[in-house]
């Protein structure tokens, strides 16, 4: 499984936030997107989910066409991400905001729900012991019933990542998904990411914390102003000259 972009642009007017980009993102792998502040990275994800509309190119997963889907057809091709901003219910638990994202797979109909009736609770019981498995993958599970708003920034980070995994995506997208976290908190978490990959999903991550990067990531892409100036393996990738004067401005 292999999500594609070829020649893919978006134009604003007269400013490109995007130029001619064309990146892989196979299964079983964590390849990473970097690049200064501007460079384009959240445009990028928000291309692939379909939040913004193209102005050129092709998305393909698998190859089949993703081009002009809106975000939830997308959404149901099988692509999740998180966002740079988190977006929780910050008033629900941890529990009610990961059971969320399972709303893709859920199978009872809304007469069934509505009603009480077995199937919908048989599906609601399920659900929610799929969450508390995910509480415990992201050592999260003694926060179960904690409103998700009250929690500190890294744990409300893994709570979005959480929800992220819970329609089981093909493709994950993580954009900035240890921005304010400590060491140790990124460590743990590109273990996890680590996991996520091998069990064959595609991973796609956005993100300033080049040591991060290089730890998880198989291959990596710059983009600079809309577009990919250098990529390959992530040590070889940072030492190219053309990365250097983008990140400092000297070559």
């Amino acid at each position: 499984m292999t999500l594609q972009l070829n020649g893919v642009c978006k134009r604003f007017g007269g400013v490109v936030a995007a130029a001619d980009v064309a990146l892989t993102v196979p299964s079983g792998t964590i390849t990473g997107v970097i690049g200064p502040n501007g460079a384009g990275k959240t445009t990028l994800v928000n291309l692939i989910t379909g939040m913004l509309a193209l102005s050129d190119g092709r998305i393909t997963l698998d190859g089949v066409e993703l081009s002009h889907l809106p975000a939830s057809a997308v959404g149901r091709a099988g692509v999740a991400r998180t966002f740079q901003n988190i977006r929780l219910l910050p008033d629900n638990t941890v529990l009610d905001n990961v059971m969320l994202g399972f709303h893709r797979l859920e199978q009872a109909s809304l007469f069934a729900a509505a009603f009480g009736l077995p199937s919908a609770a048989r599906e609601t019981a399920d659900v929610r012991q799929r969450a508390l498995a995910l509480l415990q993958r992201f050592r999260m599970d003694a926060f179960a019933e904690h409103a998700a708003g009250g929690l500190a920034y890294g744990h409300q980070r893994r709570v979005e990542m959480m929800r992220a995994l819970a329609g089981e995506p093909r493709v994950l997208l993580l954009d900035e998904p240890v921005a304010g976290m400590s060491d140790v908190e990124a460590r743990e978490l590109g273990e996890i990411f680590l996991k996520v990959a091998q069990s064959g999903v595609a991973v796609l991550v956005i993100e300033h914390n080049i040591r991060f990067v290089i730890d998880i990531c198989s291959a990596v892409y710059v983009l600079d102003r809309g577009r990919i100036i250098a990529s390959g393996p992530p040590e070889s990738v940072m030492r190219e000259p053309v990365v250097i004067e983008a990140y400092l401005g000297t070559a």
